[in-house]
């Protein structure tokens, strides 16, 4: 290597440094014993990794990153690992969407103050994705994403039963009889088998076939079960392809492009994808500069059908998904009905057309044709208008009843999630199925973080009466593994003054999905009125993280990321004390 390359890159700005500077960088790294021929100027790839018990999805990265390092070694580059914080959404309270912002903090911060040319991102559960990539964009290093992989299919009783999904299928029937304690019990084993994040197209799922479809993730990574051997050679062949994306100086800006994100919208409405890409993808276009409207999502959604035939919205898991040819026979499929940007560079150093000139659909009962689609164009995430959410809400018609998606009811207003809880089994609740239930005060500043608590459960009178769904109108969040007729991330929200602020109980709500609207049947007069007796809840925080997230979080259609993160802010130190 001459000496322009070496001093070419990065990482030199330490360990190629002359004098006391090189010797304090280079001295304390070789107590790690890595001989001094590791600092002759080879790329020095950071394996960002979130593994934590405390997140089970990505409790297994450790063993991923141990791949990943295999593959920096032998393309001839010196992999250095470090943690990240993960933000498992199993156990994180009040909500792991809380802190993505600050995990995306932190990547970026990280990336940019250590000696790397590059990095590999290793994420498992559904924030963690669209935090890593986030971080890596705003400092625009090459970055390659390595996701954990999903559980094996869950078994139970002779059933294919998926994290998530079952959880509220056995919600309900438990509350009706159907099933006992011990019978649930017994069920959370058979549920979550394997390592990795869930197996149905929730969130994390989503979110791994999106990082795939923007062309930050090798082709058919996205899929492979955590436990499968291939999951740890896609994990070596990330770890090859990173030095490769340094000596070609591939960056997170050449390949989030528009073009990119219009591809990574329309195949998650191909894969029946969760509403939360919506959020995550809204924030990261931000950190790269891309505009991406709200109403891009349905726009560019509509001519898409749903061809994969998963859980929430249809039968199989993501093992099924993975034999059956994984993200690479979705793509194959929409390039072949001209539906993506084939001529999109991807971390390959290919085309997403290149990338997927060899796919194979081998099951098209899981992953079916354009012209046999498992739902038909125009059935994927819609966008409402009116004046119930002026800035916007959205609802996944493919995990919605048919017959509520037009439908006028009674409001049945609670101020939180919690409210509704505390009365939701009570025999004599004033509810019926006609009437909506609305959920307030669960967006970004209001809960605060915009939990997934959206798709509360049914009344118990009405589950034992066997009433199936209900519509449901909230400004939170649903989890990608959950189902039913739920309008959500309603904005503004009611925390700062959105009109769901002003409904009142048996206001007449009207949800017309096939026209895109949703508003309350209250004139404009009363509704002034209202607001004019509105007030700002009190602020809850005063110092702490918290603090800083309300204070700047900005609203669900624009991905509530900080408004002060919006953009790149480059690789380069501000200061070099030494």
């Amino acid at each position: 290597m001459t000496d322009g390359q070496q001093t070419s890159r990065r990482s030199q700005a330490w360990f190629g440094a002359r004098g006391r500077s090189g010797m304090l960088y280079r001295s304390w790294m070789r107590n790690q014993g890595f001989g001094h021929e590791v600092f002759d100027g080879r790329p020095v790839i950071g394996i960002a990794t979130s593994a934590s018990e405390l997140a089970p999805c990505n409790a297994h990265l450790t063993r991923v990153a141990e791949a990943v390092k295999r593959g920096v070694w032998q393309a001839g580059g010196l992999p250095l690992q470090f943690p990240t914080m993960a933000t498992g959404e199993t156990l994180m309270r009040p909500t792991a969407m809380l802190y993505r912002n600050l995990m995306a903090m932190e990547v970026e911060e990280l990336i940019r103050a250590n000696p790397l040319d590059g990095v590999v991102l290793l994420s498992g559960c559904d924030k963690t994705t669209p935090a890593m990539l986030m971080g890596a964009a705003s400092v625009d290093l090459p970055a390659v994403m390595v996701t954990g992989g999903p559980m094996l299919n869950g078994k139970y009783r002779g059933q294919d039963v998926g994290s998530g999904t079952h959880v509220w299928k056995f919600e309900e029937d438990l509350k009706t009889g159907r099933m006992t304690e011990e019978e649930c019990f017994f069920a959370e084993g058979c549920m979550a088998r394997s390592n990795g994040h869930c197996m149905t197209m929730g969130t994390a799922s989503t979110m791994a076939c999106v990082a795939e479809a923007l062309g930050m993730q090798l082709p058919g990574s996205a899929a492979w079960p955590a436990v499968d051997s291939r999951r740890m050679e896609t994990a070596q062949a990330a770890g090859q392809r990173i030095v490769g994306m340094v000596e070609e100086e591939l960056r997170p800006s050449r390949i989030l492009t528009r073009e990119a994100f219009e591809n990574a919208v329309r195949v998650n409405a191909a894969i029946g994808g969760s509403t939360n890409a919506i959020i995550h993808l809204a924030a990261l276009a931000g950190r790269v500069g891309v505009e991406l409207s709200l109403s891009d999502f349905d726009d560019l959604a509509r001519a898409v059908p749903t061809l994969v035939n998963l859980m929430p919205s249809g039968t199989y898991l993501m093992e099924d998904f993975c034999y059956a040819g994984g993200l690479p026979a979705v793509l194959a499929e929409l390039l072949g009905g001209d539906l993506l940007h084939g001529d999109q560079i991807t971390v390959t150093g290919r085309t997403v057309a290149e990338n997927t000139e060899h796919a194979e659909r081998v099951d098209s009962d899981v992953i079916t044709r354009l012209d046999a689609p498992f739902q038909p164009a125009g059935t994927g995430i819609a966008v409402l208008r009116g004046n119930l959410c002026p800035d916007g809400a959205v609802i996944k018609q493919s995990a919605a009843s048919p017959h509520l998606l037009v439908h006028r009811g009674p409001a049945r207003v609670f101020d939180s999630p919690e409210a509704y809880h505390e009365v939701a089994d009570d025999p004599d609740l004033d509810i019926d199925e006609n009437s909506v239930i609305v959920i307030r005060n669960a967006g970004p500043k209001g809960y605060p973080g915009m939990p997934e608590v959206s798709n509360v459960p049914l009344p118990a009178k009405l589950l034992k009466a066997g009433v199936t769904d209900m519509v449901r109108v909230c400004d939170g969040r649903m989890s990608g593994t959950g189902y039913g007729t739920v309008v959500l991330h309603v904005a503004p929200e009611a925390a700062v003054g959105g009109p769901l602020a002003l409904v009142r109980d048996g206001d007449p709500v009207v949800l017309d999905v096939p026209n895109r609207t949703l508003r309350l049947d209250v004139d404009d007069v009363e509704l002034t009125r209202r607001r004019q007796g509105w007030r700002s809840p009190a602020e809850r925080y005063d110092s702490g993280y918290t603090w800083l997230y309300t204070q700047n979080v900005e609203q669900a259609d624009r991905g509530a990321d900080f408004g002060f993160l919006r953009g790149s802010r480059g690789h380069e130190v501000p200061r070099d004390s030494h």
